[in-house]
């Protein structure tokens, strides 16, 4: 028997899922079609069949979509201990691709660096190092991404790309720091990088009618990876739908790196 599986954020965890957006978060009830809704296998964990949908889809098409990646490759990315930073730090290294993971340095910072190491992150660096000129070291031990992933924005996204290889993507899929993205135009003339956007809603939408059988063969990767034990969700607090507000609060306090899960 499978779960149908309804996620959305904050994402509440239903054993069905929806594979449209804006049908609306806060309700315990609701009628689709069965051409909107998407088959989970039932033994994935509840809380990974509620949180697959977003974080993880993510992950996938950064890592699919941009560049053609082979074992031994390797991404570099921030905000690495976010949801999607997990997702990519674990489906990388399903495919034996290193992953350069930047964090911000913080009293728990040691802690954090096992939690991504255990996850299966390669190098985990704080934004100071990040601007060092002891990098060139972590790159005797690796080869330079093809690919950077930028959740930040700031002068945190301009560092990063400093350390693209010849003719990498940098893709964009959120701006955490509010500041904008500064590109040198050495960059783009001498190192031949290209940038990208990307949001998972748009992609979704584009396909829902044209191109499902695409949707339907990520999730089932995802599922599979959750299954195998190679993918898990990030740390999360569950609360009844009553405690909402203090789910919310959670949501926006500083490093604490949880997901609120919402029980209807």
């Amino acid at each position: 028997m499978d779960h149908w599986l309804l996620s959305w954020f904050p994402c509440p965890a239903f054993n069905v899922t929806s594979s449209s957006f804006g049908t609306g978060t806060w309700r315990t009830e609701a009628v689709f079609s069965e051409a909107s809704l998407m088959r989970v296998p039932s033994d994935i964990p509840l809380v990974g069949a509620a949180t697959v949908s977003v974080n993880p889809c993510t992950a996938y098409r950064l890592l699919s979509d941009y560049e053609t990646l082979r074992p031994g490759d390797s991404v570099i990315q921030n905000a690495s201990n976010s949801g999607v930073g997990q997702a990519v730090i674990q489906i990388a290294a399903s495919l034996g691709i290193t992953t350069i993971n930047i964090v911000r340095d913080r009293e728990e910072l040691p802690s954090l660096v096992r939690r991504l190491q255990d996850l299966g992150a390669d190098h985990v660096i704080t934004e100071d190092q990040l601007r060092k000129p002891e990098m060139k070291d972590l790159f005797k031990k690796c080869p330079r991404p093809r690919l950077a992933f930028n959740c930040v924005g700031g002068k945190n996204t301009t560092e990063m790309l400093r350390h693209l290889d010849y003719g990498g993507s940098m893709v964009t899929y959120g701006g955490m720091a509010k500041q904008p993205v500064t590109i040198p135009v050495s960059a783009l003339i001498f190192k031949n990088v290209k940038l990208c956007g990307f949001w998972i809603t748009q992609w979704k939408k584009e396909r829902a009618h044209t191109d499902r059988e695409e949707i339907t063969k990520m999730i089932r990767d995802l599922c599979d990876l959750i299954r195998r034990g190679r993918l898990v969700p990030p740390p999360s607090t569950q609360r009844p739908l009553e405690d909402f507000s203090r789910a919310l609060q959670d949501s926006q306090t500083p490093f604490l790196s949880r997901k609120q899960i919402l029980i209807m």
